[in-house]
């Protein structure tokens, strides 16, 4: 085993939309060697299909592309302990591909890529993975991160409306912890990885909801009114887009007390 420092760009590459690359982030696909590419199936293979282009439209030759299958995760509903377990244990078996990854398939010299979604610095874990790499001391890497546009970022532009409010927090939170923050939180929130709809905590509720899945993609779609009048609109388009990709990706932001319609509605 060569013990030369492995260079590993990880690569922010938007939520979907192809001109959402930044400046920065086309110059990194230009000084890479190597692709890393982690398929997730064929039920996403849109996903990858969308870095296939991206590399072929920047990358400069030579470079080679290597896909691998995503390690499978268990997804059932479980308790907080035991999702946990259970990220940390794919994390574990993720992290042996990229170990592999770069032991195998990376020469000294070379420069390799990982294209991550959004931005690599929220609700991803390559950045977290390439760390315990490191720490297990097999593989020395020198890594550089260039930021991307976030889905959350899309969001509020495809909404047209500010993130935050004047002197007020936002707390961004996966969709498993939004109960107890709607509680705790006085600003507003921003819900990711949601697979259970679970702004329903809030109907009922003087909020607004601004929503939006597959952004920046041809499949984009947008939703914003009060919860109370447009949630059973939502949970249609939801439903209706899983069984007709087999998958969906959505992000919303929940504010309370009324809003000016300024947003797009579907």
């Amino acid at each position: 085993m060569s013990t030369e420092q492995r260079r590993v760009l990880v690569i922010g590459i938007g939520a979907g939309d192809p001109d959402h690359l930044t400046l920065g982030a086309v110059k990194a696909l230009r000084r890479a060697d190597v692709f890393f590419v982690v398929g997730k199936g064929p039920d996403k293979a849109s996903l990858t299909d969308l870095r296939h282009r991206m590399i072929e439209d920047h990358a400069q030759a030579p470079y080679r592309v290597v896909e691998v299958e995503d390690p499978s995760r268990d997804r059932r509903p479980m308790d907080r302990s035991d999702y946990t377990s259970a990220v940390q244990d794919w994390r574990a078996r993720r992290g042996d591909v990229f170990e592999r990854l770069l032991r195998e398939e990376m020469t000294d010299g070379e420069t390799g890529a990982f294209l991550v979604w959004g931005d690599p610095s929220l609700y991803d874990s390559t950045l977290g993975i390439l760390a315990d790499i490191e720490d297990r001391g097999t593989v020395s890497t020198a890594v550089e991160v260039v930021p991307g546009i976030s889905s959350v970022s899309s969001l509020a532009a495809r909404h047209r409306i500010p993130l935050n409010q004047v002197s007020r927090p936002v707390h961004i939170t996966p969709a498993r912890r939004v109960g107890e923050v709607g509680r705790n939180d006085d600003g507003d929130i921003v819900v990711m990885l949601d697979a259970h709809e679970s702004f329903s905590h809030f109907e009922g509720e003087d909020v607004w909801i601004y929503w939006g899945a597959y952004l920046g993609t041809p499949d984009e779609l947008l939703v914003a009114g009060p919860l109370g009048e447009v949630a059973d609109r939502i949970r249609q388009l939801r439903a209706e887009a899983r069984a007709r990709h087999g998958w969906i990706m959505d992000t919303y932001l929940l504010r309370r007390g009324e809003q000016p319609a300024t947003g797009p509605n579907v």
